[in-house]
């Protein structure tokens, strides 16, 4: 089947201009470009733009194109200088085809673990884990795990989440307070504390402290329903680790995720708006990992949006203006802040949301604090 591109005239040319302050193009750019299978709006951009997240400002609305964005494989982009910089689409009658995305979900699979933010009394009432077919310690795949307070129909499928952070917030009257917002490890394992899912002693002078805003719960496995009772008998399907006593069961969400993913700048940064947590480190992490941000939803975030990451600079001593041989003893001074990497949304939740670390130039730590994209 034979279609034009929509909303435009055979043979027009579609220009549109690369205006946007900040939108430089890159050194090494090329006159012209033939988009290929595979490509992404994210790598088209990067060989005409330093800053590739700038992409709309590159495919900016038109008054003769319905969606700027439909580009397919064989269009040609040419780059001319005519009153400015301008990148242009030379339509093509062509045959039936899917547009370039911007970032597929399939190219983000890998690195993305599906997440929960939830009511702390809502996991803590969830059906859990009780025990493990010969009285094993851990669940791996093709065993019977027994559950307690499950209700369901036999061949009923679950997903078995683990609580690994409390978000807790502080002076919500004064957001500007550099730690409105954090997120707390939980312990790991049942067995070795007096209760489920403690708060991680490692953890800062805000222990235990704070409103709670919610325990993060992440899906480490599915099962299905063999038998009902108290405790009902489930066949573990799959798991990205050992099952554990304690560990909860929830219903399956099909689509945690977009399919597509679209990098933008957003029109402003929340305040406060900061790396609170992560989902496989302790201390740091680099790029292609998940962080938690401490902010979301009700702060304007939504999928996409890409920020860049900068670290605190570290308060040290002057000691050329002491003037004095004691060392480390006279005035502060505190360094400029340090550029680390850009992150990208790719969840929201009313307070919290998580992003991909798309590039780095440092490790990402908690509390960097989050700017427009640079």
């Amino acid at each position: 089947m034979i279609r034009k591109s929509i909303g435009l005239l055979a043979g027009m040319l579609v220009t549109v201009a690369v205006y946007a302050a900040g939108a430089q193009l890159r050194a090494d750019h090329p006159d012209s470009y033939t988009v290929r299978k595979g490509d992404t709006l994210w790598s088209i951009s990067a060989r005409f733009l330093s800053k590739p997240w700038l992409w709309p400002e590159i495919w900016q609305a038109n008054p003769q194109v319905q969606n700027p964005h439909l580009i397919y494989p064989g269009d040609v982009l040419n780059l001319s200088f005519i009153n400015g910089p301008r990148l242009g689409l030379q339509p093509r009658v062509r045959a039936e085809g899917e547009p370039i995305p911007a970032i597929p979900l399939s190219e983000l699979r890998m690195f993305l673990k599906e997440t929960r933010v939830m009511d702390s009394n809502e996991v803590n009432d969830s059906p859990y884990v009780v025990g493990f077919e010969e009285a094993r310690l851990r669940g791996t795949i093709g065993q019977n795990v027994y559950v307690r307070n499950l209700k369901g129909d036999p061949g009923q499928r679950w997903a078995i989440v683990r609580p690994t952070h409390v978000f807790r917030g502080f002076n919500e009257d004064d957001r500007s307070e550099p730690y409105g917002l954090v997120g707390h490890d939980l312990d790991s394992d049942v067995s070795m504390v007096n209760g489920p899912w403690k708060e991680d002693f490692r953890e800062d002078h805000h222990y235990g402290r704070g409103k709670d805003l919610g325990v993060e719960v992440t899906v480490i496995g599915t099962a299905e329903t063999l038998r009902t009772g108290d405790p009902s008998t489930l066949l573990l399907l799959d798991s990205t680790q050992e099952i554990r006593k304690g560990d909860r069961i929830m219903p399956i969400d099909d689509k945690p995720y977009d399919a597509y993913y679209y990098p933008h700048a957003p029109k402003a940064v929340p305040d406060n708006a900061r790396v609170i947590a992560f989902t496989d480190a302790l201390d740091a992490v680099g790029p292609k990992q998940v962080v938690a941000l401490s902010i979301g939803a009700k702060d304007g975030v939504e999928n996409g949006q890409t920020y860049s990451m900068v670290h605190p600079g570290e308060t040290i001593h002057d000691d050329v203006a002491n003037n004095s041989w004691n060392r480390g003893v006279g005035q502060r001074v505190t360094l400029p802040e340090e550029f680390v990497g850009h992150v990208m949304v790719f969840r929201t939740f009313d307070r919290v949301s998580y992003g991909l670390v798309m590039d780095g130039v440092k490790p990402v730590s908690k509390g960097d604090r989050l700017t427009m994209p640079e």
